[in-house]
């Protein structure tokens, strides 16, 4: 926006400070004259010298408050500037800043020193803006790069079988039919769960009431056969919770986080655990699997896109492209709630969602 050139709060600031003291002044000069000559005997026209009156005050008193009055105008400026740039150095820095940042620069930090108040609370809370839009941006680029990374791969896979075919005509072209099905599939797989990612990071969606309880049995009953066929035992317990939300968006994120559980038990026999409750003000959904001992810094990571567990097995249908814990991050921060994942100690994860109970 453009804006025409006007005073500098500096200087708006030193003419305010100047203005306060001349009034001041002049207020202590009329002070003066109120209380103090107007009781002195007026004897203009009588002998000067002879005693005090009221126009040889006037005629010595007046050329020195001028004086005075001049000095206190020079002063308030000097001085108004002087302090004018004291108070405003910190929004100097902080302006700087904010103009290194807007050229891409977001490293950058005020790291302003001093005792707290409004302008290094100010600072603070610039530096934290900083420090998280480094991060986001570095997400998101981390994002796009490992996206184009994953996308990139049955693209590639698909064009060297096509050339494959065009170079062996008498290949069988069942098998090369079946093998491009599959490497289209996963890419169909990895664009949707993208889209799905991103519209829970928008979260522009209708809210309706939701038992978490319900989801749950679907969500188990969906996956039921998987956890049949890896031989592991899925059990829904606890009451309901109710929330606001997407049900659409919900139910994903539930179906995602039991079939991570699922997926990543091994060895085979295990169990899982869909546990759901309310607390007061928070509805709870508590997905646990047993495996193998997990160490708490990649737990740390497995909600970034494209990060994977250590126990994955990406020969089977089941593979999934790296996005389902993070599309359970999205979805719960859309809802405006808490994801918490820790290892447990006799092996495999615990992951617990609490998000706020509906009205």
């Amino acid at each position: 926006m453009r804006r025409r050139p006007g005073p500098s709060a500096r200087l708006k600031l030193a003419l305010s400070y100047a203005g306060f003291l001349f009034v001041a002044g002049a207020l202590l000069l009329a002070v003066v004259w109120v209380f103090l000559l107007r009781y002195v005997p007026d004897n203009s026209q009588g002998l000067l010298g002879v005693s005090p009156n009221r126009y040889l005050l006037v005629r010595t008193f007046a050329p020195a408050a001028a004086a005075a009055m001049l000095f206190l105008l020079l002063f308030g400026l000097l001085g108004g500037w002087v302090l004018a740039g004291r108070m405003l150095g910190p929004l100097t820095r902080i302006a700087d800043a904010a103009r290194t940042a807007g050229k891409g620069s977001l490293s950058h930090r005020i790291r302003m020193e001093g005792r707290q108040d409004e302008f290094r609370e100010l600072a603070d809370t610039f530096d934290s803006m900083l420090e998280q839009l480094e991060s986001h941006v570095a997400e998101q680029q981390r994002f796009a790069a490992n996206a184009s990374h994953e996308l990139r791969t049955p693209l590639a896979i698909s064009r060297t079988l096509l050339d494959v075919a065009l170079k062996d005509p008498a290949r069988d072209h069942r098998e090369l039919v079946e093998r491009l099905s599959v490497v289209n599939a996963r890419a169909i797989d990895l664009t949707e769960a993208l889209l799905l990612l991103s519209r829970g990071d928008r979260g522009n969606f209708t809210r309706e009431g939701v038992d978490l309880s319900l989801v749950a049995e679907e969500a188990a009953e969906t996956l039921l056969p998987l956890a049949e066929q890896r031989r592991i035992s899925l059990d829904v317990t606890g009451g309901a919770a109710r929330t606001s939300g997407s049900p659409e968006l919900l139910l994903r994120m539930v179906t995602n986080l039991v079939q991570n559980a699922v997926v990543h038990n091994l060895p085979a026999g295990g169990t899982v655990t869909v546990h759901t409750e309310a607390y007061g003000d928070t509805s709870v959904l508590r997905v646990e699997n047993t495996g193998s001992v997990l160490p708490a810094e990649l737990v740390a990571t497995l909600t970034e896109p494209f990060r994977r567990g250590t126990e994955r097995v990406r020969t089977d249908e089941h593979a999934g492209v790296g996005l389902g814990l993070a599309i359970v991050h999205s979805i719960v921060r859309a809802h405006d709630g808490t994801l918490d994942l820790a290892p447990r100690p006799t092996g495999g994860l615990r992951v617990t969602v609490r998000l706020p109970a509906a009205p």
